[in-house]
């Protein structure tokens, strides 16, 4: 795989993410008619090996450090297995 494509990729993912995002938020006005709705949610920014994790609630934030702790594990299991198979 060359570095073109590996660029191209990225460039394409972050374009898809950028685009769901909208989408989200499009769908969030058009069909949340209603005051009485609640929203929720949270976020995590990942540096290295430690998350940050911000939310709204309890819940939300339980999820996200799940997340963000799977997240890391596989991180930590992948560094090392391409350590170990291309040393």
């Amino acid at each position: 795989m060359g570095v073109e494509t590996l660029y191209s990729l990225g460039i394409a993912l972050t374009v898809a993410g950028i685009i769901i995002v909208l989408v989200a938020i499009l769908m969030l006005f058009i069909f949340n008619i209603k005051s009485e709705a609640k929203i929720r949610g949270g976020g995590a920014i990942i540096i290295g090996p430690f998350p940050i994790i911000f939310g709204t609630d309890k819940e939300s934030i339980k999820m996200i450090l799940l997340l963000s702790i799977i997240l890391t594990t596989l991180l930590v299991v992948t560094a090392v297995l391409f350590y170990m198979l291309f040393r």
